[in-house]
């Protein structure tokens, strides 16, 4: 099991890496093969951000009190 401090690193990790690929994306024409290689990245990295912050937000209690 991760610690918080861990999760954390790792989500600030992922967000240095989703700004660099906005700012290769940025340059890019609109039918560039490499654009779409790019998007498909950070919709990835978009998304493990996602869970991440959602393990370090987890609900708590029950969804049906």
């Amino acid at each position: 099991m991760r610690t918080e401090n861990q999760i954390q690193s790792k989500i600030n990790e992922l967000t240095l890496q989703r700004r660099s690929l906005e700012s290769r994306l940025t340059p890019l024409v609109e039918e560039s093969p490499q654009r779409e290689h790019l998007k498909d990245q950070l919709e990835r990295l978009e998304d493990m951000i996602t869970m991440l912050e959602w393990v370090l937000n987890a609900p708590i209690g029950k969804y049906h009190a």
